[in-house]
């Protein structure tokens, strides 16, 4: 990094440690006045015009945070973390959608990632048997299909989701209410540091923060702003993936929940969403299925360079199973994903995220369409 970009650095980093300057008001603060080496040449009286309380506008003038910014800068530097600043170009377009977004975030990891379709899988951090094996397979298949999972590395669903994308190969984002130095909970040590290396840690708290109770239902806002939408596994009424997902409906992202048991108090948060409107899932496809228009047709894109890799050859294996998918189906007689799986298993072997990700491109491309009950038909041209 040059003098001049570690100096443009540590004056974000002054900026975000100044006492009680709030994230709307940071940003609006970078809006007017176009980065903080410009807020820094302010006065304290036109810092107080633009809407700063009096303590806050002296703070910036004095460079109180100064100190403190030159410490963070140094063990960013030995923990090899970056700072993602709200201006930067790989700021994630979607979180700055949302009433609050972070002036600036942590970063450790494949800062690539925040530009992957993604959806958030969060849940209680006391899952039952039946909560942990659904959180299992939907990270699993969500992630085969190409999704990024992104989850807050918390005990139970947040920590069973990173590890379920993580053993099919795929791609997850861990959002923090602590620094990105701090494991937190300290069994997911070894995690966090595979996280780390395959994946990507993001947090908008400093270096060294603890993980606080009150840092955790603010984070929530950006697991929510990152993802195209939100899956509820499992959680009580008033739990922190119901905030989640109350976030998520502010933020205009889909919400989805997984039914449970009735007498069960960690089914009480899924079953009471979908009494709200909440799309009730059973299959991995039905959150697929309902996706974003752009998200799918991301997802079929990268599905095709995934499944075929560079090879453009008409006789690759997917090309052929492609056949046969629209050989399987009828006009008149619609097929489930299952019943199509097993009318295709009886020649040969196919996939789930296969025979998804052809499904996805059939349908962009109006070859087949999709019926409620999540069944499909071919369409007659």
């Amino acid at each position: 990094m040059t003098a001049i970009a570690e100096q443009e650095e540590l004056l974000w980093l002054a900026l975000k440690l100044t006492p009680q300057l709030g994230a709307r008001r940071a940003v609006d603060m970078l809006e007017q006045f176009g980065g903080p080496g410009a807020i820094f040449q302010l006065e304290s009286l036109e810092l107080q015009g633009a809407g700063l309380s009096a303590s806050v506008a002296r703070s910036i003038e004095a460079g109180s945070a100064m100190e403190d910014a030159l410490n963070q800068q140094r063990l960013m530097r030995t923990s090899g973390t970056e700072l993602l600043t709200y201006f930067d170009d790989r700021y994630p377009a979607m979180l700055k959608q949302i009433y609050d977004p972070p002036m600036a975030l942590f970063a450790r990891g494949n800062l690539d990632l925040l530009d992957e379709p993604s959806v958030a899988v969060v849940g209680t951090r006391r899952p039952s048997p039946y909560g942990q094996a659904v959180a299992d397979r939907f990270s699993r298949e969500l992630s085969e299909a190409g999704l990024s999972i992104v989850s807050g590395m918390a005990r139970g669903i947040d920590t069973t989701a990173h590890k379920a994308t993580l053993a099919v190969g795929g791609k997850t984002i861990a959002v923090l209410g602590c620094g990105v130095d701090i494991v937190y909970p300290a069994e997911n040590k070894s995690l966090a540091a595979q996280i780390a290396r395959d994946g990507l840690i993001l947090s908008e708290y400093p270096m060294r923060t603890p993980g606080y109770p009150q840092n955790f239902p603010v984070r929530n806002r950006i697991v929510s702003g990152l993802s195209h939408g939100v899956l509820i596994v499992e959680g009580a009424q008033y739990s922190g993936s119901a905030i989640t997902a109350r976030l998520a409906l502010d933020h205009g992202r889909e919400v989805f929940a997984v039914p449970g048991n009735i007498t069960s108090k960690q089914s009480w948060g899924p079953n009471l969403l979908i009494r709200q409107g909440a799309r009730l899932v059973q299959e991995p496809s039905d959150v697929l299925s309902d996706l974003p228009l752009h998200a799918r047709q991301r997802l079929r894109a990268s599905g095709r360079q995934r499944l075929l890799g560079e090879e453009e050859s008409f006789e690759h294996p997917m090309q052929a199973l492609r056949g046969k998918v629209v050989a399987a189906l009828h006009f008149d007689d619609p097929l489930t994903i299952d019943q199509l799986l097993e009318k295709l298993n009886q020649a040969g072997q196919a996939s789930t995220s296969e025979v998804i990700a052809i499904l996805f491109e059939l349908e962009l491309e109006g070859i087949v369409r999709q019926l409620p009950g999540k069944a499909y038909v071919k369409v007659w041209h």
